[in-house]
């Protein structure tokens, strides 16, 4: 049977949700064949899924061209409107597979008439305020050229402006979960009609304890049979294929190993110094004129206010990022890194996933962290979208135990130097 063949077969036993139409030649003057990319062996393009024109537009605005691993794996069953759980890590491109697939759903099938203010055809649950606001953020990129809604409702933000941005139509929405249950529960959001679900890092909201909240919430959206539904996880665990298995119907599973082979453009070095140490080569290596855009992780909140108040003292643009500052500054750092405002983000792991920040040159970490898989999430901020990147790990005496599992995780040596001289 063809792979053509296998697709269709698998279709016929999904549920029969989405009638693919061919997607208009010309937009407002935007022709696709402004998008030329050339067929590669072993590689998906966007224009091999038949997308619908603004959605092609925006991809095209955007840069991408070619599909990541999980957005051709996703897609290939998304479309078809089957449900899908997925393992991919932060930065293999997991976020704009899902946002595709419910936009060009969207975009192929309007909305009824009659649609409620507030009650969302999409909803995407995600555990922490950064990653829903990025979400957000790249799902308004997405729906640009469209009269798609996009809002968001997250905790630590005032709760009379997100009331109004849900006073209309809303086509998708991006939430985490304790804010979606207040809003439910003063009947600011109805779930009722929800067609598509997503539940992004699912692993999180089980280690973080939300998975009473998430079971609320889907008890408030149409039964499984009667939405898609989608599940990304970083890990297959038995509880989040429990989970899995409760909240989905016949899923296509598709999984992209949590692995530094994905991220085959940074160029990883280990630096073997003491922990007395450790500071001044930090600062020593941040005056390079090369380090352009740099994240440094440190383990502890109190190690990452010490880091930022040394790096100030020096004379370096540099700003704070952990889970002690208040969300509102934590929105206006994160900003204020991404247009280049701040040369450097000092943070905890609360950015070490599932935030989304384009040309990051350089990342550091002071401390090795105490989750091998830490590790590949916090290099993975670098070397993105075909860029390339460099990861420096600061080895100290604290650090030579977490060494060898990070090795044995990530299946490879990583090469041990001293720092050149000059710099201690």
């Amino acid at each position: 049977m063809s792979e053509s063949e296998q697709t269709t077969a698998s279709a016929q036993n999904r549920k029969p949700k989405r009638r693919r139409r061919k997607p208009r030649r010309r937009q407002c003057g935007w022709d696709l064949r402004q998008f030329q990319v050339p067929a590669v062996a072993g590689k998906w393009r966007f224009h091999d899924f038949d997308l619908p024109l603004p959605l092609m537009r925006a991809i095209h605005a955007l840069g991408f061209e070619y599909c990541t691993p999980i957005q051709a794996e996703a897609l290939r069953q998304t479309l078809l409107g089957g449900d899908i759980v997925g393992k991919a890590q932060t930065g293999t491109g997991k976020t704009a597979a899902f946002l595709m697939s419910a936009l060009a759903y969207f975009l192929e099938e309007p909305a009824p008439e009659g649609q409620k203010p507030g009650a969302p055809r999409a909803l995407i649950i995600a555990p922490t305020r950064e990653l829903a606001l990025q979400i957000e953020k790249d799902a308004k990129a997405l729906a640009r050229f469209t009269d798609l809604e996009v809002a968001s409702v997250v905790g630590g933000m005032e709760y009379q402006t997100q009331r109004e941005s849900l006073a209309g139509k809303i086509d998708l929405l991006v939430a985490t979960p304790g804010r979606l249950l207040d809003f439910h529960q003063k009947r600011d959001i109805d779930l009722s009609e929800v067609e598509v679900l997503v539940l992004d890092e699912a692993d999180r909201m089980l280690s973080m304890g939300f998975i009473p909240d998430v079971k609320r919430i889907i008890r408030y959206t149409p039964k499984k049979e009667q939405r898609q539904t989608f599940l990304f996880s970083a890990t297959f665990t038995d509880d989040i294929l429990n989970l899995a298995s409760q909240w989905t119907e016949n899923p296509a599973h598709v999984e992209i190993e949590v692995t530094v082979e994905n991220q085959a453009d940074i160029d990883q070095r280990v630096f073997l110094v003491s922990d007395e140490d450790k500071q001044r080569l930090l600062v020593k290596l941040l005056e390079q004129e090369s380090f352009e855009r740099v994240m440094v992780f440190g383990n502890r909140r109190d190690l990452v206010r010490k880091l930022d108040s040394a790096l100030r003292k020096a004379g370096i643009n540099v700003a704070m990022l952990s889970g002690d500052v208040p969300q509102a500054q934590r929105i206006q750092t994160l900003e204020a890194f991404r247009e280049g405002s701040v040369q450097v983000l000092v943070a905890t792991d609360v950015a070490g996933r599932g935030i989304h920040i384009e040309d990051v040159s350089h990342v550091i970490n002071y401390t090795l962290p105490e989750d091998p898989e830490d590790y590949v999430h916090r290099i993975g901020r670098t070397g993105r979208a075909g860029a390339k990147g460099v990861s420096i790990s600061f080895v100290g005496e604290e650090d030579a135990f977490s060494l060898p599992e990070i090795e044995r995780y990530i299946g490879d040596k990583l090469p041990c130097e001293h720092p050149p001289e000059g710099l201690l």
